[in-house]
């Protein structure tokens, strides 16, 4: 199928708009809508079709409850510190360009915020805001089986993307979050996970709260000529 200048130009448009977003509106996003997005994420590619992942779609009273638990785990330092993630999100060691890029998009969003460098306190409620999938009326937990290798994560990635993107073509934003693996422990319990799942992350899924400073936040990119070669 060839596509029309205009198709192209809807997907080209739901990628490049598409930003982790961190305040939401409370309205409701009805299931079908979620299992549509999530239907057409499906045909994200996978070895061999694996299909790798499992979703736990959370709403209403459900969503809110492991937001309790979670907030009030994060809240008391004693009680945080027997939660630990199963696997490394991000490098024990940092390096240039990495940190740097890191570091700016914290800054730029504290700074949107006025949270000063030394504020831990605001900080602290800040961060929290992951575990409440900042007010967003779908909260998403994405699991993978123990058994899956580094090739299946990778799959995984693509399907999270195919989710974001599908949400973007719906008028939807949504926030990817790897705060939720700390606390994989009470997810698990929550959702009813099995023994042989591990959680990968979470997500925030519904519409964007146009007044909130911080969803003016626009993360800068790299251009292709920094990281791509073109050879032959």
């Amino acid at each position: 199928m060839t596509p029309t200048p205009e198709q192209t130009e809807a997907v080209d448009t739901a990628i490049r708009t598409r930003r982790s977003l961190r305040a939401f509106l409370a309205t409701p996003v009805p299931r079908e809508t979620i299992a549509a997005i999530l239907a057409v994420a499906a045909r994200a590619p996978s070895g061999t079709n694996t299909q790798p992942w499992k979703v736990y779609v959370l709403t209403g009273a459900a969503k809110t409850e492991l937001s309790r638990q979670i907030a009030a785990a994060y809240d008391d330092p004693a009680e945080r510190a027997q939660h630990s993630e199963e696997y490394a999100y991000y490098p024990t060691e940092w390096k240039s360009p990495f940190i740097d890029r890191r570091r700016k998009v914290g800054w730029d969003l504290y700074g949107l915020l006025d949270i000063a460098k030394t504020d831990k306190a605001r900080m602290h409620v800040q961060h929290r805001r992951n575990y409440e999938f900042f007010d967003a009326p779908v909260g998403l937990i994405f699991t993978i089986d123990r058994i899956m290798r580094q090739g299946s994560w990778l799959d995984y990635g693509m399907f999270l993307q195919s989710i974001m993107v599908a949400a973007r073509g719906r008028g939807l934003d949504t926030c990817p979050q790897a705060a939720f693996t700390q606390f994989h422990r009470i997810i698990s319990a929550h959702v009813g996970a099995s023994a042989d799942e591990q959680v990968g992350c979470g997500m925030s899924l519904g519409h964007a709260d146009p007044d909130a400073v911080e969803n003016t936040l626009v993360t800068e990119r790299e251009p292709v000529a920094a990281f791509a070669r073109f050879l032959g």
